[in-house]
């Protein structure tokens, strides 16, 4: 079973940056595609960016496409977000998890972002 701590969040203005970090344990880490997720005040929790179990493939929501850049380690055991431009609707909770379907997973505590002036 994989566990997930996230960390890095903090309030930062408009058009600043932030790179969020996730370490992931587990014995399967390197068979799963891994990602992050958001939740914005009063909305549902979205798929934000994914990256494919052996690193050769990533996909973004359209409202982060060009801004975010998805990472990982499998040997580290390491997940990170670099986020630039940041707008205030990227403001929310962040959090690491696996990608694609499977058996429900313990979420993380996950890490907040505030953007804001």
């Amino acid at each position: 079973q994989l566990h997930f701590v996230e960390s890095g969040g903090e309030l930062v203005q408009p058009g600043g940056s932030l790179r969020l970090s996730c370490e992931v344990s587990g014995d399967e880490l390197h068979n799963y595609a891994l990602g992050w997720f958001r939740q914005a005040p009063g909305s549902e929790r979205e798929e934000v960016a994914c990256i494919s179990s052996d690193n050769t493939s990533t996909s973004y929501v359209d409202a982060v496409k060009g801004r975010f850049t998805i990472s990982r380690s499998n040997f580290k055991g390491t997940l990170h977000l670099q986020m630039n431009s940041l707008k205030p609707e990227d403001t929310g909770v962040y959090f690491c998890y696996r990608c694609g379907g499977g058996p429900p997973l313990p979420w993380g505590q996950g890490t907040r972002v505030t953007v804001s002036s």
